[in-house]
C-alpha cells in the first residue's frame, strides 16, 4: 500500500516536472486564452444593457436554445445510432455503399440546406406550385402546408446534416465491441443492440451527440435566415445591431455555461464505463445476411437521413447549374477551393497532434490538472466563431506586442502585425474553435483501451515517446484518424472566423459563396456551393475506408 502511494506520488510529481507535462500545459493554456480575453471583455461597461436583456429577452433566448438542442439530438440520435447499427448488425444490397453515403451530409453546411429547403419548399417554390396544380388551389388560405422556416424547420435543417456526428462514433464503437461480448447476449437469449451493443457503444455516441450539441448552440447561418431566437443570433443583434461590444460578450459568457454542461455530460456518460476483451485476438460482429422485406427496411432508413440531408439540398443546387443561373468554374473559383483544402488539412493536422499529445501526457503521467486543462481547451467551440474570433485578436495583439517588443530591444526596430495580418491568426482561430472534436475522438478511443497498458508499459521500462510511438498510436489510429477526417469537413465549412480573420487577398469557398448568398442569390453561387460539397466527399470515402479495416472480412 504504501509503495503503491510512493508510486502515485512520483508519477504526479514527475507529471508536474516533466517537459512533456510542461509542453502540454503551455499548449492548453493558449487554447483557452481566447476564451479568458472574452471573459475579460465581458467584464466590461455595457452601459447597463446586459441587465436590461436579461430581464426581457435573455429568457426567450435560452429557451429557444434548448429546444433547438433537444430536437436536434432526438434528430441525430435517431438517424445516427439506427444507420450505425443497421451497417454493422446486417448485410443486404447497397450495404456497402450506404456505409460511406451515410457520412456524406456532414459534408454539407448547415445555412446550404437552410436555402436549398427554403426555395424547394416556399410558397413559389417547386412543391407548393405541383400541389396548386394537382388540386387546382387558388392561394395559401386553400390548404395548409408546414412553414419550413421555423422552429421544427431548423431541427429538421440542422438534425439532418449533423447526424453523421452520432453516425461514425456509434459506428466505430460497434465495429471495436468484441465478439465475444454479443455472443453472451446471444445465448442468453438477450437483445444484442440493447443488452450490449449500445450500453457498451454509449460513450462514444455521447461524445458524438456533445458535438451535436455545441454545434447547435454555436450556429448561426440556419437560425438567422430561420428568424429563430438563440443565444446565438442575440449575440449577433447586440453587437452588429447594438453595437455593443462589452453586452455581447456577456452574451457569449453565458453562453459558455451550456458547454461545461455538455463536457459534463459527455465525461458523466463515460464513468464506469469501460470494457477490456481479454481473449488474445479480438473479432468484430460479423453482419447477418437479410433479404426480403427486411433489406427493403434497411435500406429505406439508411436512405432517409441522406434524402434529407444530401440528395435534397445537392439536387437542388444541381439544378440551379443545369438551368444555368450559376457562376463558372473561374479562376477565383478555384483559387477559392484550394486556400479551403489547405487550411483544413493544415487545421486537422493541429488540432489531432495538439489533442492527442495532450490527451496523452494526461494519462501516462496520471494528472488530474491536465485532463482537466485539456478539457477545458475544447471550450472554444461552444461559441459562435464571430465572438471567438474576438478573443483570437486580443491574444494575437498580444502576441504581436511581444514580438515587436522581442525585434525593439535586440534590432532597435519595431515590428508589428506578423500575427494578426496574416493566415496564422486563422489557423490558430480554427484550431481553437475545433478542438473540442480532436479532444473528443481521441479520448473516446483511449476510453476503450485497457487501463493496465500504462502500467505495464511502464514497468517494461518504456519511456514516454515509446509507449506513444509504440502502444497508444497504433491501438488509437481509428480515432485520430477519424476525428482528422471530422475536423477537415468543419473547417472547409467554416465561414464566421475566416471571414473577419482572413487577409484581404485570401478567399476561401465559403466566404465566397457567402457574399452571393447574403443578397439571396444563391442561384449565382450554386457552382462554388456545391464544390464546398464535392471537397468533403473524399475525406469521407477515406474515412468509411479506414473504418472498414476494422471490419470482419
Amino acid at each position: 500500500m504504501v509503495k503503491g502511494l510512493l508510486s502515485l506520488h512520483s508519477v504526479q510529481l514527475n507529471a508536474r516536472i516533466a517537459p512533456w507535462a510542461v509542453a502540454s500545459f503551455a499548449i492548453a493554456l493558449l487554447f483557452f486564452a481566447p476564451v479568458l480575453a472574452l471573459v475579460f471583455e465581458a467584464s466590461g461597461d455595457s452601459g447597463g444593457l446586459w441587465q436590461h436583456l436579461f430581464n426581457t429577452v435573455v429568457p426567450r433566448y435560452v429557451a429557444n436554445t434548448l429546444v433547438l438542442m433537444a430536437g436536434v439530438g432526438l434528430v441525430s440520435l435517431l438517424f445516427g445510432v439506427t444507420t450505425a447499427w443497421i451497417v454493422t448488425r446486417y448485410d443486404f444490397t447497397f450495404r456497402d455503399s450506404l456505409e460511406w453515403i451515410l457520412l456524406l451530409p456532414a459534408t454539407v453546411p448547415a445555412y446550404l440546406v437552410a436555402y436549398t429547403y427554403t426555395d424547394f419548399l416556399e410558397y413559389a417554390g417547386p412543391v407548393q406550385g405541383l400541389l396548386r396544380d394537382m388540386f387546382g388551389w387558388q392561394s395559401a388560405r386553400d390548404y395548409l402546408f408546414p412553414e419550413i422556416r421555423s422552429m421544427e424547420g431548423a431541427i429538421l435543417v440542422m438534425g439532418a446534416v449533423l447526424y453523421p456526428y452520432v453516425y461514425m462514433m456509434g459506428r466505430a464503437a460497434f465495429l471495436l465491441t468484441p465478439l465475444s461480448l454479443f455472443e453472451v447476449s446471444r445465448l442468453a437469449s438477450k437483445s444484442m443492440f440493447w443488452r450490449v451493443g449500445l450500453p457498451l457503444a454509449r460513450p462514444a455516441i455521447a461524445a458524438g451527440l456533445a458535438l451535436v450539441l455545441m454545434e447547435t448552440i454555436s450556429d448561426f447561418g440556419t437560425v438567422e435566415y430561420f428568424a429563430i431566437e438563440t443565444l446565438t443570433l442575440g449575440i449577433f443583434n447586440v453587437w452588429l445591431g447594438m453595437n455593443n461590444l462589452a453586452a455581447a460578450s456577456q452574451i457569449a459568457v453565458f453562453s459558455f455555461l451550456f458547454i461545461i454542461v455538455l463536457l459534463i455530460f459527455e465525461r458523466a456518460a463515460r464513468a464506469r464505463r469501460r470494457f477490456v476483451d481479454t481473449g488474445r485476438k479480438s473479432v468484430s460482429l460479423v453482419a447477418e445476411p437479410v433479404k426480403g422485406w427486411k433489406a427493403a427496411a434497411c435500406m429505406a432508413v439508411c436512405c432517409v437521413p441522406v434524402v434529407l440531408g444530401f440528395v435534397l439540398p445537392v439536387g437542388v443546387l444541381l439544378t440551379f447549374i443545369l438551368q444555368g443561373h450559376s457562376l463558372d468554374l473561374n479562376d477565383t473559383v478555384i483559387s477559392a477551393a484550394v486556400n479551403s483544402c489547405l487550411l483544413a488539412l493544415s487545421v486537422a493536422i493541429l488540432v489531432m497532434s495538439s489533442a492527442t499529445f495532450m490527451v496523452f501526457t494526461s494519462v501516462y503521467f496520471g494528472s488530474l490538472l491536465l485532463r482537466r486543462l485539456t478539457a477545458l481547451a475544447s471550450a472554444g467551440y461552444a461559441f459562435p466563431g464571430t465572438i471567438l474570433a474576438i478573443g483570437v485578436i486580443s491574444v494575437g495583439s498580444y502576441f504581436d506586442a511581444w514580438i515587436g517588443a522581442v525585434f525593439q530591444g535586440f534590432w532597435g526596430r519595431g515590428f508589428s502585425g506578423w500575427f494578426t495580418g496574416g493566415l496564422g491568426l486563422v489557423v490558430f482561430a480554427c484550431v481553437v474553435r475545433f478542438q473540442a472534436v480532436g479532444y473528443g475522438a481521441v479520448t473516446s478511443g483511449y476510453e476503450r483501451l485497457s487501463p493496465n497498458m500504462m502500467g505495464a508499459s511502464r514497468s517494461l521500462g518504456r519511456g514516454y515517446v515509446d509507449t506513444v510511438r509504440l502502444v497508444l498510436l497504433p491501438l488509437m489510429r481509428l480515432s485520430i484518424i477519424a476525428g482528422g477526417m471530422l475536423v477537415f469537413v468543419d473547417v472547409m465549412k467554416e465561414l464566421p472566423m475566416t471571414l473577419l480573420l482572413r487577409p484581404f487577398d485570401f478567399e476561401t469557398l465559403p466566404t465566397y459563396v457567402y457574399q452571393y448568398a447574403k443578397d439571396e442569390l444563391l442561384e449565382e453561387a450554386a457552382l462554388p456551393a456545391l464544390v464546398i460539397v464535392l471537397t468533403g466527399v473524399v475525406p469521407v470515402i477515406l474515412m468509411n475506408a479506414t473504418l472498414r479495416q476494422f471490419s470482419p472480412p
